[in-house]
């Protein structure tokens, strides 16, 4: 009898204890969950304030693209159209001259329509959004400037092209702004798992040894923005040789920020 009792109790006491350990490794599994879940969601709110953060960047920079435009290119356009038609008041022949470049004028103004209107912004693809800023460099002769592109093979994320076009668009910047450079041939590239944007300047390029990563082309605001949709940024640069961009994003890349944003 007493030896059954023993055995009930040791019994009691082993039921017990998994329960305890059932119900703590419950706890511990919840705990955990809750913490991934909520590491989850400050994950997204940094990304979507990434996100919103680059949109300002780039409607700014897109004003300022505008600004510049529409003083030195358009501006002077109609000063000059408007010099021509004082001349053609004493020589009617010389009215071709400024109905020439009026006509010009008009056609540099519908194309800066593009970049003044938000929907036609939101309609383009990556490819036509860089043609875009690289036919806005030929008209303002600010470089001479190339792209050549195969045809998409996979429609991009919303947002990993917005990531995408602000970092070439840091890069195009800092080319015509500080690289002395004569061209920009930039190259993109679709196949069946990604895109590989390649631009490269012939500009006087820099020692990236001795150029911390926080200095000067700002390699290290390039990477941190890709890190964001995990696109691989491959910058290098010589002294006399120019500097060169690679960019690659995976369209199906698994557990990236994207991935569990949409999910």
């Amino acid at each position: 009898m007493e030896r059954q009792e023993t055995a009930i109790l040791i019994a009691s006491l082993v039921l017990v204890a998994v329960i305890i350990l059932a119900i703590s490794l419950f706890l511990i599994f919840q705990k955990r969950k809750n913490s991934l879940l909520l590491q989850q969601k400050e994950t997204e709110k940094r990304f979507e304030k990434a996100i919103a953060e680059t949109q300002i960047e780039i409607r700014e920079e897109t004003l300022r693209n505008i600004s510049w435009e529409l003083h030195d290119n358009i501006g002077q356009l109609l000063t000059l159209a408007k010099i021509q038609v004082n001349i053609a008041q004493d020589d009617p022949k010389k009215l071709a001259d400024a109905t020439e470049t009026i006509t010009k004028s008009l056609t540099e103004l519908r194309s800066l329509s593009k970049l003044i209107n938000p929907d036609a912004l939101k309609s383009l693809s990556l490819t036509e959004a860089i043609t875009l800023e690289i036919e806005r460099f030929n008209r303002l002769q600010f470089i001479e400037a190339t792209i050549t592109s195969n045809e998409e093979t996979e429609e991009l994320d919303d947002k990993a092209e917005i990531i995408i076009f602000r970092i070439l668009q840091e890069f195009f910047t800092n080319t015509v702004k500080h690289s002395k450079a004569s061209n920009l041939d930039v190259h993109v590239n679709y196949d069946t798992e990604k895109i590989v944007i390649h631009a490269k300047d012939n500009g006087v390029g820099y020692d990236t040894s001795a150029c911390s990563a926080n200095s000067g082309i700002g390699l290290s605001n390039m990477q941190n923005r890709g890190k964001l949709i995990d696109a691989e940024i491959k910058l290098t640069s010589q002294k006399g040789k120019g500097t060169e961009i690679i960019l690659t994003y995976y369209y199906k890349k698994k557990n990236s920020t994207l991935d569990t944003i949409d999910a």
